[in-house]
């Protein structure tokens, strides 16, 4: 029987710990709940939004789920800012 955590054992091998969650294990587990999000605020508190894959299935999804807002948040740090194109 192949193991189910390959890709979890062969990161922590090359000290590699960050891991992301899958945008299809999203999709299977959150389709039990659309109803749920119908008129709710969704914040993300994510590493990137850019490569958050939460961040990623709710904002394609905004307006099937019926959400009243999305928000996300990280760490700014000395890179070029995501939003907007101010030097400070």
């Amino acid at each position: 029987m192949p193991n189910k955590n390959t890709d979890l054992h062969k990161a922590k091998k090359r000290k590699k710990d960050e891991f992301y969650t899958q945008l299809a294990d999203i999709e299977r587990e959150l389709k039990h709940y659309k109803k749920h999000f119908r008129g709710k605020v969704v914040y993300c508190n994510c590493d990137d939004p850019r490569i958050s894959n939460f961040f990623h299935y709710f904002s394609y999804n905004f307006e099937k789920l019926g959400l009243k807002k999305l928000i996300t948040t990280c760490y700014k740090n000395q890179n070029r800012d995501l939003f907007s194109q101010n030097d400070s």
